[in-house]
């Protein structure tokens, strides 16, 4: 191994790596949000997950899809960034929303994880929601249902919208 892998640049020595996340918002036309709940933990969550290395948070977005639903559709536009600060054991995290468009509940007859990383998969109204998933993604969901019409990108900060 030579002396300069492993080395950053001069200039960026000093920067950290931050965790991406990303997640697609599907919705109904009442207003309802699709969720999903994992397997492995007790929080629901919209459909998505962490973005690998040298991959871009859209891509990771509609590879998610493939993964938890066996859907192969395309990622609209941007609707939400949410940063979090490190907190606990956990770090920085940027996490993005994308619009996933409507969705039906024909869509979900029969919908189940390929590789059983899902429990189960529901449409459920803004008040259900938050009953089922972490404080910053009911905020983080409600910020992409203002911006997903009328367009623009919510910025948040911990789930609360800041602009």
């Amino acid at each position: 191994m030579s002396e300069l892998q492993g080395m950053r640049p001069p200039g960026l020595a000093g920067l950290t790596g931050k965790h991406l996340a990303a997640g697609v918002l599907f919705r109904d036309r009442d207003g309802r949000v699709l969720l999903v709940g994992p397997s492995y933990k007790a929080d629901w969550e919209i459909p998505g997950g962490a973005v690998e290395v040298d991959e871009s948070p859209w891509a990771a977005a509609s590879r998610e899809l493939g993964e938890e639903l066996g859907w192969t559709r395309p990622v609209g536009r941007l609707l939400v960034v949410d940063f979090h600060p490190a907190r606990d054991r956990r770090p920085e995290t940027v996490a993005f929303v994308f619009d996933g468009g409507l969705v039906s509940e024909d869509d979900l007859e029969g919908l189940g994880s390929p590789d059983g990383e899902l429990r189960s998969v529901a449409l459920r109204t803004v008040e259900q929601a938050r009953a089922l998933v972490l404080p910053w993604l009911a905020g983080r969901l409600v910020a992409a249902l203002e911006v997903v019409d009328g367009g623009g990108t919510a910025l948040c900060e911990v789930g609360e919208r800041v602009a």
